[in-house]
């Protein structure tokens, strides 16, 4: 099963810098490359694959001493950042989260993923942008599903963690016998259960597929707690 690690509390490192002109712009660009690669890392992690305690709470400081701090140097290249997780549960499931060096991803750099994804045996992939995607790029991304599955994000969407927003409650992805028992244990079809679009951001964060069901954890001044479920669509 998959072990919980527990999220550093916020501390002064967490929090975003004064941007008032006391910072550089490589110590805000080294600021925000950790920021984003953070919250992917805890994504990986919230989705089911491996991600160390240490990955998970890196520190500003210990990511400068692995990467640098002179990202107008290369150093880090956002190219650089690029990591692979292995699935906690599904055998021989990895996921390829690629940090991109281009400002709007062009076509050449999708092919170059699926090349790669094709080479290691595997299909599917994240992709971090700082500008988006060409619409060429963004068509190759369609044709290549569902052979290939690449999701795309722009690094400002990870900057923070959508699911540690304190109005944003609990998610939990259900499995595909979970989601059946649920259906049998009230009797309903999954047409009747409420609706998450694919494209809510905390959809996206867990990256949920069509017709796949999630419970909800919300906090309830009467009932301690209040559970619901919704089903992607």
């Amino acid at each position: 099963m998959l072990e919980k690690f527990k999220r550093a509390p916020i501390t002064s490192s967490r929090r975003i810098p004064d941007q008032s002109g006391k910072m550089n712009e490589d110590e805000m660009e080294t600021f925000r490359l950790w920021r984003v690669r953070k919250t992917a890392m805890q994504m990986c992690h919230d989705r089911g694959y491996l991600v160390t305690q240490e990955e998970l709470d890196q520190t500003l400081e210990e990511f400068k001493q692995q990467f640098g701090d002179r990202p107008s140097e290369n150093q880090p290249s956002r190219a650089d950042l690029t990591f692979l997780v292995a699935h906690n549960d599904i055998v021989g499931e990895q996921l390829f989260v690629f940090f991109t060096d281009e400002k709007k991803i062009g076509i050449k750099t999708i092919k170059s993923y699926c090349m790669k994804l094709q080479g290691e045996g595997m299909t599917r992939a994240i992709v971090i942008g700082q500008e988006g995607m060409t619409p060429l790029a963004k068509q190759a991304l369609m044709d290549m599903a569902p052979k290939y599955i690449l999701e795309f994000f722009l690094e400002a969407e990870l900057m923070i963690n959508v699911t540690e927003h304190e109005l944003v409650p609990e998610h939990v992805v259900l499995s595909n016998e979970e989601k059946i028992e649920l259906l049998q244990r009230y009797k309903i079809n999954e047409s009747k259960l409420p609706r998450i679009q694919v494209s809510d951001p905390v959809a996206r964060y867990y990256g949920l597929k069509r017709g796949q069901v999630v419970k909800i954890i919300r906090s309830s001044e009467t009932a301690g707690r209040y559970v619901s479920y919704r089903v992607a669509v």
